[in-house]
């Protein structure tokens, strides 16, 4: 039988990275000297890349912004964040203890982000947590990206897992919608990002910590759904 996957989402699930999206982010609209944004604009702009936070931070201002001009915004946004990782990043409480619980059960851990791959792949790294995970996918790895089921299920079969036996867990809309395109149950957790209220997302399961991502919880959402 195949092993179950189990699939991340990385900003606002796996890790806060709120402080240095803010700060990177502001550094770079700073450039066309837009006020800065704060934590609780962050909900809102994040969620499909830096690509589109950039352009939505500009529209939040109302400043119009040239298609043109993002590139140069972009190589700025990305230059910044590297260079300043892991920064304030942090796991969220009781990840780690999670991650090596499953883990030793078997499962599969794998990460599918739409953040892009050059990104992801050295915050997780850098974070010590690389080597939890036998796949790691970004907002440009494929030719879509979440709430695409084929970013999700690309994700899984690059784990060498099977969608059928697979769990996503996430903390916005992009994630649920994800897993339930693909026919596939999910967790959604409160502590991230997400504009619209968790209740709202329409996951199998909500958690409130990563203490309650159990053995028993992913064998029971997998063979139940």
């Amino acid at each position: 039988m195949t092993q179950t996957t189990i699939v991340f989402d990385l900003d606002g699930t796996l890790v806060d990275t709120a402080p240095d999206l803010v700060a990177s982010l502001n550094h770079t609209i700073a450039i066309h000297d837009l006020a800065p944004v704060g934590y609780s604009d962050l909900t809102h702009l994040v969620g499909q890349g830096a690509r589109v936070m950039i352009a939505r931070a500009f529209a939040l201002r109302g400043v119009p912004l040239d298609d043109a001009q993002l590139p140069a915004l972009l190589e700025h946004f990305i230059n910044h964040y590297k260079s300043g990782m892991p920064g304030e990043s942090r796991p969220y409480p009781g990840l780690v203890a999670a991650l090596e619980r499953l883990a030793t059960e078997g499962f599969t851990l794998a990460v599918c982000t739409n953040k892009m791959e050059e990104l992801a792949r050295p915050l997780i790294d850098k974070l010590g947590l690389t080597h939890h995970f036998a796949a790691i996918t970004g907002g440009d790895t494929f030719a879509v990206r979440k709430p695409d089921a084929g970013h999700l299920t690309g994700t899984i079969e690059k784990a060498g897992g099977n969608p059928r036996r697979a769990l996503m867990i996430g903390d916005s809309v992009n994630d649920i919608l994800a897993a339930r395109n693909a026919g596939i149950p999910s967790i959604a957790v409160p502590f991230g990002y997400s504009d619209t209220p968790i209740e709202a997302l329409g996951a199998s399961r909500i958690i409130n910590h990563f203490d309650e991502l159990t053995v028993a919880l992913v064998h029971e959402l997998v063979e139940n759904a």
